[in-house]
């Protein structure tokens, strides 16, 4: 069954789980904000393909993520600025550009990757992933400034998996492969290969 849903297209990838901080500020997006707060709803984050953020409406990935707005905070005169977090992948099965410039679409829900522990020859990369996270925390003792959200997961390859494709230095298009992947395991391995060859690990 499809369901409409606003498309923000960005830069950069979401991961269900992951922590995403914007700052809007272009009406299209105010909007969106206003219209997500109101209903308690999620818009959806998709790597953008041609295009930039601001201006024309850009095109993007067909596969993205919902982002669930969990914080805001008016920075100044017209800029917003959210902590959104990411819910579940999606499929865009059709679009529509607003006159506004706003995307909508109508989109399938992909099902989560099924819950997997964490092999053994794969502890090298929880390791790190522990080391990031007190890192983080260490920095930034406010939850709701910190990269990272709760619950953490250390046992589940889907979310050491996710974390550290948002955590290491990939670029935006492998990052998205790694996120359309539907087998966290598979991803937790090439993750695992990545860090071997660059001697992280």
């Amino acid at each position: 069954m499809s369901v409409d849903l606003a498309i923000f297209p960005l830069g950069t990838v979401l991961f269900p789980g992951g922590v995403l901080p914007l700052r809007v500020f272009e009406p299209r997006y105010l909007d969106l904000v206003r219209e997500c707060t109101a209903a308690d709803l999620p818009f959806g984050v998709c790597l953008i393909t041609e295009g930039n953020e601001v201006g024309e409406a850009a095109q993007h990935e067909l596969i993205g993520c919902t982002a669930r707005i969990v914080d805001f905070d008016m920075e100044r005169s017209g800029v917003l600025g959210l902590r959104t977090v990411g819910g579940q992948r999606f499929r865009v099965l059709e679009r529509r550009v607003r006159a506004d410039g706003l995307i909508r679409a109508d989109i399938e829900m992909i099902d989560p990757d099924e819950p997997a522990p964490v092999p053994q020859e794969f502890e090298a990369c929880v390791t790190l992933l522990r080391r990031v996270v007190e890192d983080l925390v260490a920095r930034e003792p406010d939850p709701m400034r910190q990269m990272i959200a709760p619950p953490y997961d250390f046992d589940s390859s889907v979310w050491v998996s996710n974390r550290l494709c948002e955590f290491l230095p990939i670029p935006p298009r492998a990052r998205q492969k790694l996120m359309e992947l539907d087998d966290a395991v598979t991803r937790l391995s090439l993750l695992h290969q990545y860090l071997q060859q660059h001697r992280v690990i």
